[in-house]
């Protein structure tokens, strides 16, 4: 039997024996706790109508409306599903940066180039990116999500996994229907609670949402004006830095460490100059001090980034950076800018219990990539850049067929009493 399928099978058998003995000792802790039952929805709607008194919601509304939601149980199964197979870059780039976007986005930014303009001087963000974020979050608003709002957001609020967060985001939406004189009906949006065009929270949306078409009412599902602005205060607060970029493409030379590479190792444009790194025509990188940090998202065979501080502003929006760089170039396309100079490479495609099987086995041979939870995030490619080092491997921090083969061939070390 080939070794990664003999680890994979070990992995199922050990969760599973690690999962009994888990449950046994639970359910013995829980007979000796006694706790309290949990609160059926109808008593948490309960609790969360005292907590929306508390913070202000009308009386009327929390009888009426709070009184009124439903629990909604395909909201936790949306909460709960995890995709079968793990996200490339190639595969999340290749179906978010596509030529239809691309030209709609240029006949966004031709239909509301005065106002973006306005925009640009006001709150220093370049229209462009502004029309990007909008094309990835809703398709410029042609999927703005259908979910009933209050509803959604009531039933993941009476649930354990993140009952504070949902809770108080709740309060929030039911404020923002009294702050708006919305309808109960209208609030449509993601499973999640998003809203919009841009697909604010209703946090985000209390705060940062703005009457850009000057009607008295910020709407964020009709009005694409409204919409527009409220990106560009919420980029500002994020803390966009006004005359930059995001980021860009680069060319790394064959002997490049690839130790350098990751968000959280930023380096001067000087010391990148040093090591090699030129733009994708092969241009000497200027000799500025600005700070950008190395990403590599899909290994050495695919296109190299080089990031700033504004990619670290797109990451509070969405804290991705296959998204980050996603709205990064299609803002640069939108604009005129070319396709990737390196084509995306066809990269092996694991499924989620594989990519767990291998974080697995790096965690057991000394290399913290933290959970197994089967993401490709920093945590996962630190330790994968190590592991990579160590086998005389490029350390480009991807698990390439590899790179996996040899952590699943690698015997864990006996531990000594």
């Amino acid at each position: 039997m080939p070794a990664f399928l003999s680890s994979i099978r070990y992995f199922r058998a050990s969760t599973l024996l690690l999962a009994i003995l888990s449950h046994a000792g639970l359910a013995q802790q829980q007979d000796a706790e006694m706790p309290e039952q949990t609160p059926t929805f109808e008593q948490c709607v309960v609790g969360l109508q005292q907590q929306a008194l508390s913070a202000g919601v009308s009386q009327d509304t929390v009888s009426n409306v709070l009184g009124n939601v439903n629990y909604l149980p395909k909201i936790l199964e949306y909460d709960r599903n995890q995709p079968e197979f793990v996200q490339t870059f190639p595969g999340y780039f290749s179906a978010r940066v596509t030529p239809w976007r691309i030209d709609k986005g240029r006949e966004m930014l031709a239909k509301h180039k005065e106002f973006l303009a306005k925009l640009t001087q006001q709150y220093g963000v370049p229209g462009h990116y502004l029309v990007a974020f909008w094309g990835l979050e809703t398709n410029f608003g042609g999927i703005k999500g259908k979910m009933p709002i209050l509803d959604s957001l009531a039933t993941l609020a009476c649930d354990q996994r993140r009952s504070k967060f949902f809770s108080a985001e709740l309060i929030q939406a039911l404020l923002l229907l009294e702050r708006e004189n919305l309808q109960v009906d209208t609030m449509v949006g993601s499973w999640a609670g998003a809203m919009g065009h841009t697909q604010f929270m209703p946090t985000a949306y209390l705060t940062y949402a703005k009457d850009g078409d000057g009607d008295g009412k910020v709407d964020l599902w009709n009005s694409e004006l409204d919409a527009l602005e409220s990106a560009a205060n919420f980029l500002q607060h994020l803390g966009w830095d006004a005359g930059y970029r995001w980021g860009r493409e680069v060319s790394l030379p064959t002997s490049f460490d690839y130790q350098l590479a990751g968000k959280s190792n930023p380096k001067p444009l000087s010391f990148w100059a040093k090591q090699g790194v030129t733009d994708t025509e092969g241009n000497t990188l200027s000799q500025s001090e600005l700070l950008a940090a190395l990403l590599i998202p899909a290994g050495h065979t695919g296109s190299a980034f080089l990031v700033y501080s504004n990619f670290d502003t797109i990451l509070r929006w969405n804290n991705s950076e296959y998204y980050g760089i996603a709205v990064g170039h299609l803002a640069d396309r939108i604009v005129g800018k070319g396709p990737l100079a390196k084509p995306l490479p066809d990269l092996p495609k694991y499924t989620l219990l594989e990519m767990q099987a291998f974080q697995h086995k790096l965690n057991q041979l000394g290399y913290d990539v933290g959970e197994a939870d089967g993401i490709l995030g920093p945590a996962t490619r630190k330790g994968v850049r190590a592991f990579q080092t160590k086998q005389g491997l490029i350390a480009d921090g991807y698990p390439s067929k590899e790179t996996v083969d040899a952590a699943l061939s690698v015997a864990v070390p006996e531990l000594t009493q």
